[in-house]
């Protein structure tokens, strides 16, 4: 079941949120608040999947409790639905899932839980890459890749724990992970989404990814990112 919190200060938005969110089966309504204080006590202690927010309510806006969710590199992902437009750039760069003006259509916000829902199974990722580094074969877990870089004639994989070395060209690496969550993000790197934090401006045609996990940075280019917001964030 996928947990979900909903807040908003005005009690008939509300109400319609708790009608919507009830009516999908997949899903468990954990938290409902009509200010971002009380959501903000509770989260710390009762984590939900999915946070269905408005952006302007008195006090804590939504948009700073997002912020705090993303500095916090919580695991809660967030859906604005909200009658200002004016933060949807921002939003972005706290990776939230879905921004969906006031007034919206049921199937509207329904489609976008199913869609998290869907994205959210296809990240889950198993099994182990093998490679050959230094002479022996490593086994390494696919979920605790952060991202793959070429560099000269070796590839490196930087890991959660530790950085390991293959002469292994990225065409050969990437046929073996085959993995929903693992993207060709530019000709030198393979990126895992799930360790994604942001991405900053590097150049014209590319962004710096700044990952959850390590300091080392990988690139993505303009392209890939348009791909990426379309289809995965």
């Amino acid at each position: 079941m996928l947990t979900v919190g909903i807040v908003d200060d005005n009690q008939l938005d509300l109400d319609k949120l708790e009608l919507i969110v009830n009516h999908v089966p997949t899903v468990e309504l954990l938290l409902k608040a009509n200010s971002a204080e009380e959501v903000y006590t509770f989260i710390q202690e009762n984590p939900v999947d999915l946070l269905i927010t408005d952006i302007e309510m008195p006090g804590m806006s939504g948009y700073q409790l997002a912020d705090f969710i993303h500095l916090n590199n919580m695991n809660t992902t967030i859906i604005f639905v909200t009658a200002k437009s004016g933060y949807a750039v921002h939003a972005f760069e706290l990776n939230v899932h879905d921004y969906i003006l006031k007034p919206y259509h049921q199937e509207r916000l329904v489609q976008s839980i199913e869609r998290f829902t869907t994205k959210k199974e296809a990240g889950k990722i198993t099994g182990r890459l093998f490679i050959r580094s230094g002479g022996d074969l490593v086994i390494i877990p696919k979920d605790e890749i952060i991202f793959l870089e070429r560099t000269g004639r070796t590839t490196t994989i930087y890991t959660k724990n530790e950085i390991f070395e293959t002469y292994q060209s990225l065409g050969e690496l990437e046929g073996d992970i085959r993995e929903a969550m693992f993207i060709r993000s530019h000709r030198s790197f393979i990126i895992n989404l799930q360790y994604v934090k942001r991405f900053a401006v590097y150049s014209k045609k590319s962004f710096t990814v700044i990952f959850e996990g390590t300091s080392e940075k990988a690139l993505v280019t303009k392209e890939k990112l348009k791909y990426l917001q379309e289809n995965y964030f």
